[in-house]
């Protein structure tokens, strides 16, 4: 009887999902597992909404897919002195390794050491979703005991990305550029002082014109809740007092949702973003987090209430976009008009006199104008000749 049943149950099934009557119902729908089955002739195209709808408003899902097979590139660059934990935060931000055979050089060799530049780049998968990133780090810097010219390389690393975008660009294949520009930089500063060292007014003050600069506040957790509120209201301070341009959110629209408002309102108030990095799993009350143990309790990275690391990172994924637009509108548009502006093919200085570019500009009209008036009197005396001799011809020469 159970046998019965079940072939009764089997026939009822093949009857309810048999490909034929779905075919018979659906016309012009054939499964993808029987591709040899599809007659293009039984084929209709069908208008299954409403009237007066015309469809470009799926555009949005061909841009979506378009750029999930192409992938995403971006490009964040750290900077700061050593030991204020830029490497773990990096691993704690991407959960990869970017330096697994890092090596710490003694105290003598950082007596001489020179400011290096060291771009990893690794490749970043989350739900069919690619990712190309490049961390660029900066050992050496502030290790010196002459700092003052440390950040130069930093200055001609960002310029030399810009100048190889701008060599792609101009070139015949386009296709296929490469985008090397830094996006961001999260500079790292130090929770033991009162605020900005010398150095880092410098070094923000330098490249706040070519790259967005995102202050952050290096492990917290070594400073009270006070503490580190007092500490940030002094550096922006400092910041503003300075005239130096940070990266400053874009404020959410008005047909955002209320959460997305509040979101975007908490990270402005959150900088410079007072971070704790950690690759290490902890058990905490029957669960496994990220944080740091300590005698008296355990820091967790992604606890808000313990640190800015989660608004951090939320600010770097939520707004990626913002960030590589304003790198190409604003400063690759600064640094290729400089560009194209200079006379011997080298970037201009970044403090020229607007005056000296508005004088070569007129000078450059002033011989145009000049040009075009020796050409027309060329042209005139061509027609009086012709004119006096019409059977021969005579060639004029005409020194500019």
């Amino acid at each position: 009887m159970l046998i019965l049943q079940k072939s009764h149950f089997k026939s009822e099934l093949t009857s309810l999902y048999n490909p034929s009557e779905i075919r018979k119902k659906y016309e012009g729908y054939t499964s993808p597992a029987s591709k040899e089955q599809y007659n293009p002739s039984k084929f209709k195209f069908t208008n299954p909404e409403t009237p007066g709808y015309v469809g470009f408003a799926n555009l949005p899902n061909q841009v979506h897919r378009k750029s999930v097979k192409k992938g995403f590139e971006f490009t964040l660059m750290v900077a700061g002195e050593s030991g204020l934990g830029k490497s773990t935060l990096v691993n704690s931000l991407f959960l990869t390794d970017l330096y697994p055979e890092r090596c710490i050089p003694p105290a003598a060799d950082k007596i001489t050491q020179t400011v290096k530049i060291d771009a990893s780049t690794v490749e970043i998968e989350e739900r069919g979703v690619k990712l190309r990133l490049t961390v660029v780090d900066t050992p050496g810097y502030g290790d010196a005991i002459n700092c003052s010219d440390c950040y130069k390389p930093i200055i001609q690393y960002i310029d030399d990305q810009f100048e190889r975008y701008l060599h792609d660009e101009s070139g015949l294949n386009r296709r296929h550029i490469v985008d090397n520009r830094v996006h961001s930089c999260f500079y790292f500063i130090s929770s033991q002082g009162h605020g900005l060292k010398p150095l880092d007014i410098e070094f923000m003050k330098a490249l706040h014109n070519k790259v967005n600069i995102v202050p952050v506040l290096s492990k917290a957790d070594s400073l009270t809740m006070p503490e580190v509120k007092r500490l940030k209201r002094r550096i922006l301070e400092e910041i503003a007092a300075h005239e130096i341009q940070i990266y400053q959110l874009p404020d959410a629209d008005e047909d955002e949702d209320e959460e997305f408002k509040e979101q975007t309102r908490c990270l402005k108030e959150s900088i410079p973003f007072a971070v704790v990095g950690s690759t290490q799993m902890i058990e905490v009350k029957g669960k496994k987090v990220r944080g740091r143990l300590y005698p008296w309790g355990v820091v967790e990275v992604e606890n808000p209430d313990h640190c800015d690391f989660l608004k951090l990172r939320t600010m770097l994924i939520t707004h990626m976009q913002d960030l590589q637009e304003v790198t190409h509108d604003l400063h690759y548009e600064n640094f290729r008009a400089r560009r194209l502006q200079s006379k011997d093919g080298e970037p201009a200085n970044v403090s020229a006199d607007s005056g000296s570019n508005n004088r070569a500009l007129q000078e450059k009209e002033a011989e145009l104008q000049r040009m075009q008036e020796m050409v027309q009197q060329m042209q005139a005396q061509i027609k009086a000749q012709s004119k006096s001799s019409p059977t021969g011809s005579k060639v004029v020469s005409h020194k500019i």
